[in-house]
This record gives C-alpha cells, structure tokens and sequence, in this order.
C-alpha cells in the first residue's frame, strides 16, 4: 500500500486533478500514436474510477460521446454517459446500444484487469478472458477503420489473442508505457483500422 501512495504517478493524478494513475499511461500512448481525436465516439469498458475517460474528455469535442461501463460505481464525470453492469450481460449490451443512439463507434479503449490472486494460473487465464470480451465489443460496435486498445498481461493465451487481433485490425503494436510498473507483465495491445 506505501508503494502506491509513494508513487510518482499517483501523486501526478493527485497534483492534476485525475482519478487515477492510470491516465498516464493513455496520455503516453495518446502521445505517440493519437488515437483520441475530436469527433469521435469513445467507449470506455472497465471505466472506474474514470482516469481514462476524463482523459478522453479533455481531447474530444464536447458533442462527441463518450460512453464508459463498469460492473464497479463511477462517481460522475461531465459529459460522459455512464452505465453500471457486466457488458456481457445482453441488459447492459442493450443500454450501451441506447446510449449510443446509432452513432458509429471510432474507439474502444479497456484497462479492464482481474482481481489479482497472485496465482498466475488463475489470473492469466481471467486476464486474457476480459481481453476476449473487450474484443468481442469491439468487433461489435467499431466502425471500419476504428481503433482498439486493450490491457493485457504476457503469459500464456497471450500469442493467440495477439493474432485474433491482427485478423480483425490492419495495424497492430504493443505499447509499455512508463507508468505501467517496471515488474509488470502488462502492456497495451494497440489495433488501428478495423476489418
């Protein structure tokens, strides 16, 4: 818990008023490969607290959507829908549907992670589970050419779900950022132009 609260990222989201660490490691993407740009409809799985969406807020124009989901409660952000659920259930599916209200979706980001257990048996395979909803949702509601980003952790399941990406998207690159924990074994899969 001290590690956390003596993070540098931490005290930046604290400092410059983010939800969390997290939003470093969009902006340092953003940086590189601007995948954010006004005019786009941006959904948000596995949102909470809202880093990313608060983020996205920021570069996108204020008509442009932004929709953010959540099985965990999120605390309002102005000019994002919100929508608390498990998207895999057809109910929640439906409401982001509703929220979209027809609009083509240009990106679709998740940081979704399991509760970690420690046991890699267990967390990797919940790991790339998630990756495989995120993807599924993407593959649903992407327009041509739209864009996905996704947490991933290296480990077993991760080649393949790596090449079920590249079927679907024209480009395709991992991204470490420096905010991701130099121990971590997670990285960002990065799919730009959508089949």
């Amino acid at each position: 818990m001290q590690e956390h609260f003596d993070d540098e990222y931490v005290k930046m989201a604290q400092a410059q008023g983010y939800r969390s660490r997290a939003v470093f490691k969009l902006k340092e993407i953003q940086e590189k490969d601007q995948l954010i740009r006004p005019g786009m409809t941006v959904v948000d799985l596995g949102a909470a607290p809202g880093g990313w969406s608060q983020l996205a807020r920021q570069l996108i124009g204020k008509k442009d959507k932004i929709i953010a989901l959540d099985i965990l409660p999120m605390d309002p952000l102005e000019g994002v829908d919100f929508i608390q659920g498990d998207f895999r259930e057809q109910a929640v599916l439906e409401q982001l549907y509703v929220a979209l209200g027809g609009a083509p979706v240009n990106l679709v980001m998740s940081d979704m992670a399991p509760n970690m257990s420690g046991n890699k048996g267990v967390d990797q395979p919940r790991a790339i589970y998630l990756g495989e909803l995120a993807l599924e949702t993407a593959k649903t509601v992407l327009t041509k050419d739209g864009v996905f980003l996704v947490k991933l952790f290296h480990g077993a399941g991760f080649e393949d779900f790596f090449k079920d990406v590249q079927h679907s998207f024209a480009k395709v690159a991992i991204r470490k950022p420096k905010a991701s924990r130099p121990r971590s074994n997670e990285v960002y899969i990065l799919a730009k132009g959508f089949k």
